[in-house]
């Protein structure tokens, strides 16, 4: 029977222990003190981070939960797998609401419940897919911004005791409008640090985290069509479980202002196409590498037709040629202030330059003006980003991910 954790521990992250346990056990007194009987809310409390972040914070008994989604069913499956775990405490005051963040709902939520000691914000466009055309491009933008500065703007009226919102490593020199837009969500945050605390991480990838492509991978072998990963995009991974106690360390220990970061050495990096290699042995099958996606799909029939003799498995591995990947990862960028010293596996850009409230404010005005024109372009987009984040390097290369198998 496949271990999907067994497999990320020894092939992915080839880790045994989560490389933060030290530090969490470490500052345990003090995460303690800022969660015990604390009212929190989580929004995108269903998605793989969101859900690891609640794991790790119900381990210090917090009051209240409230987790806001707009996956009615992820949100069905969170509560029963909180509620069928060991050694996790669900508070009794524990809600769930399939709603959007940004609606009237939700802000007459915030009120009457006069605001949550933690707020934490996972809902985001994450995928570098989600760069397509100019609708999709408002949408990423409409979430990752424009909803996450209405959501800042409403918390001014209860100021929360800690604010975290999650980043991503690809808005250090960003290459694709989704790493952009997280680069702005963190000007946007850090424009409200001297009203409340707020902290942010970027991270590496999670491991088969909900819709990526190791995730995706589980999905084609139930169904037996054909595996398919890039062979020249490297990666940096961290586990579930990992990617919700960076989160937790970064939202109660950070200081007002803070990106978080893993510290993972280049050594670290895998490549999709290698992790797959090790996915199809440990599935008990062997390789049978296909030249095209024809042939790919054309031998998973015929497996289908002969569900006994699954012994080669038709994967394709090709080259990265799509809008918006980046050959490398990276945690920080020239100019900024680095900590590698006060915690054993967390590096904190304590420092960065950025923009002011009303260099934000511009920005989202003029994007917002954009989009309020029917006939709006994509490079119009581009270019307004470009003048906000000089080393904004974009290259459209005219096909997307939704292109590809």
């Amino acid at each position: 029977m496949f271990n999907l954790s067994q497999f990320i521990s020894s092939y992915v992250t080839h880790r045994s222990v989560s490389m933060f346990a030290a530090d969490i056990d470490a500052n345990k007194d003090q995460i303690e003190v800022e969660v015990r009987g604390k009212r929190v809310c989580v929004i995108g409390g269903a998605g793989s981070i969101g859900s690891s972040f609640i794991k790790a914070l119900l381990r210090f008994e917090p009051k209240q939960l409230i987790v806001v989604d707009l996956n009615e069913n992820g949100l069905a499956e969170l509560t029963r797998d909180l509620r069928s775990s060991a050694n996790v405490i669900v508070p009794e005051d524990y809600r769930t609401y399939t709603l959007d963040f940004a609606s009237p709902i939700f802000e007459r939520i915030f009120r009457e419940e006069q605001g949550f000691d933690i707020v934490a914000n996972f809902s985001a466009h994450k995928h570098v897919r989600s760069e397509r055309d100019k609708y999709s491009v408002q949408a990423l933008i409409e979430n990752n911004d424009i909803k996450a500065k209405k959501l800042m703007d409403l918390m001014m009226e209860y100021k929360p005791e800690h604010f975290f919102c999650v980043s991503t490593d690809k808005a250090a020199n960003p290459v694709n409008i989704m790493g952009a837009s997280k680069r702005i969500l963190e000007d946007l945050i850090m424009a409200y640090s001297s009203e409340y605390n707020v902290t942010t991480a970027r991270f590496a990838n999670v491991a088969f985290s909900n819709g990526s492509l190791p995730d995706g991978w589980l999905h084609r072998l139930q169904k037996q069509q054909p595996l398919a990963a890039p062979n020249d995009v490297k990666r940096y991974f961290v586990s579930p479980e990992e990617s919700g106690q960076i989160c937790l360390l970064a939202c109660i220990l950070g200081k007002s202002g803070e990106v978080f970061f893993p510290k993972l050495g280049e050594e670290q990096m895998l490549k999709f196409s290698d992790i797959c290699d090790d996915f199809i042995r440990e599935q008990g099958l062997q390789k049978h590498l296909c030249a095209t996606d024809e042939e790919a799909k054309q031998c998973a029939a015929s497996l289908n037709l002969q569900p006994s003799t699954l012994n080669d498995y038709p994967v394709i591995y090709t080259g990265s040629n799509t809008t918006g990947e980046k050959a490398y990862e990276e945690f920080y960028v020239e100019g900024e202030k680095i900590n590698t010293t006060r915690f054993q596996s967390l590096g904190v850009v304590e420092q960065s330059q950025r923009h002011s409230m009303p260099e934000v404010n511009q920005l989202f005005e003029q994007l917002e003006s954009i989009f309020a024109h029917s006939d709006f372009t994509k490079a119009e987009v581009v270019d307004t980003i470009k003048s906000f984040i000089p080393t904004f390097e974009h290259e459209e290369k005219g096909k997307n991910l939704d292109s590809k198998m």
